[in-house]
């Protein structure tokens, strides 16, 4: 069986939420901090062992393991291990804010850990604050250090772009990347149920990053079948590398090849659909091959594409619902 929907996109990619707890206060994300009234009923290992086997055995070859914040579960090198023992799977990554890397990341690699991208929203420690609530940009840059030393193989760092923040700052990360063979993605701020008014003052259109980077040179890389949305762009004086993620772009969903599931096992089409469709009983009976079934009848439901611009924002109220 292999994953596909109606639009004959396949799916070799699954982002494996495991917590929606995050330590940091983006202002984009989570400026209040987490609602702490809700549930935290997370998914235990023999379910993320059955939901990773379903989804390997109908082509899932890449799981991202994302948050909130991944590393605040004490079991994560078990889940990572999880991940990169089941037949299929070929490459393991993480998305984390670096709070807990330098102390863990040699753990995580013994686990299997092959990939890590690192929020790191600006090089300015003042700045860095501002935007995250957390003044610790050196304890994450420590991180990103420690994960280069480790021998991850694909060390990236995260900034969203920020009208007001950060934007005026793109020449720092440019530096950064001379001499540092790491890939620095810019993300466009997307619009979320509690961002309105926030979206509306730090929007910044990728596409005018985009002409940019064209117009100094450099040059676009074609992604390969696991590789997530940015497009990637390199140049002959840079140690380093540039994504972009632009989901306000024109046909930025024809080339989906990803799943999400929620930290309370419910999957969604799409970061931005309606609704999340709880398969938590067939992951508790550890039943593969019903999971497999249920999987793939949800997938003929998925969309085209999301109505970011249209304002629809669907059920995603922030990003650290399902680590974007």
């Amino acid at each position: 069986m292999i994953l596909q929907d109606t639009f004959g996109r396949r799916f070799h990619y699954l982002r494996l939420s495991v917590t929606d707890l995050c330590n940091f206060r983006c202002n984009y994300c989570l400026p209040d901090g987490l609602d702490c009234d809700q549930p935290r009923d997370y998914l235990t290992l023999p379910e993320i062992e059955t939901l990773v086997a379903a989804f390997a055995s109908m082509g899932t070859k890449k799981v991202r393991i994302t948050g909130g914040e991944p590393t605040l579960r004490k079991d994560l090198s078990d889940i990572i291990r999880i991940c990169k023992n089941t037949a299929g799977i070929e490459q393991v990554a993480l998305t984390t804010n670096a709070y807990n890397l330098k102390s863990k990341v040699l753990e995580y690699r013994e686990a299997g850990l092959d990939a890590v991208n690192i929020s790191a929203d600006s090089l300015d420690p003042m700045m860095f604050a501002a935007i995250t609530g957390r003044d610790l940009l050196d304890k994450v840059m420590q991180g990103v250090d420690a994960a280069l030393q480790a021998g991850i193989g694909a060390v990236k760092l995260n900034t969203v772009l920020l009208r007001q923040y950060n934007q005026k700052q793109f020449s720092h990360f440019l530096d950064y990347l001379r001499n540092h063979p790491v890939t620095w993605r810019f993300i466009e701020l997307m619009q979320t149920g509690d961002n309105a008014q926030f979206y509306d003052d730090n929007h910044v259109a990728g596409e005018a990053v985009r002409l940019q980077l064209v117009a100094e040179g450099w040059e676009r890389i074609i992604r390969d079948q696991l590789a997530g949305p940015a497009l990637e762009y390199r140049h002959p004086d840079y140690q380093g590398r540039i994504g972009l993620i632009m989901p306000y772009s024109k046909d930025f969903c024809q080339s989906c090849n990803r799943l999400r599931t929620s930290s309370q096992g419910k999957i969604h089409l799409c970061l931005f659909s309606d609704q999340g469709f709880d398969i938590r009983p067939y992951l508790q009976s550890g039943d593969v091959a019903a999971t497999c079934e249920v999987i793939s009848d949800l997938v003929q439901g998925k969309l085209a594409g999301h109505s970011l611009a249209e304002g629809f924002t669907g059920a995603t109220r922030h990003l650290a619902m399902l680590g974007g």
